[in-house]
């Protein structure tokens, strides 16, 4: 599922700075990235369930990453976290081992040299501060 992350990805980045419509980036997406229906499905879940709960991710960001305004972050690197916390956090569709090694993975080939240690910090301290409790207890 790798592809259909890295398609989500694509989609958000161009959803967050270029303010286009998700259904269209997601028909644009997917007529240049062909992907089995399944994959469409899980792009189409991550896409419209980071745009849903947007708000609460960014603030679980800023909450373990408060050096780093959310706004002032790059588009990627938000956006990759996006993800991975929508995954095991919000949706709770797999282990945060699992999220953070992906979005690892997605900093290594879309980021900056900086970007995959970044993801795995602030994903490790959203695991850690987060396990037993809540996805949005303090």
């Amino acid at each position: 599922m790798r592809r259909a992350r890295m398609v989500a990805l694509q989609a958000l980045y161009e959803i967050d700075l270029a303010g286009h419509p998700a259904g269209e980036v997601l028909s644009a997406r997917f007529q240049v990235e062909p992907l089995p229906a399944e994959a469409r499905a899980f792009v189409q879940e991550l896409v419209t369930g980071v745009l849903a709960h947007q708000a609460e991710i960014d603030r679980l960001i800023q909450r373990y990453a408060p050096a780093w305004p959310v706004s002032q972050m790059s588009v990627i690197d938000r956006n990759i976290l996006r993800i991975a916390i929508f995954e095991f956090v919000i949706a709770r569709r797999v282990s945060p081992a699992v999220a953070i090694n992906e979005a690892v993975e997605l900093g290594k080939i879309f980021g900056a040299d900086s970007t995959p240690r970044f993801v795995n910090g602030v994903l490790g301290s959203i695991a850690g501060g987060i396990e037993g409790k809540g996805p949005t207890s303090p």
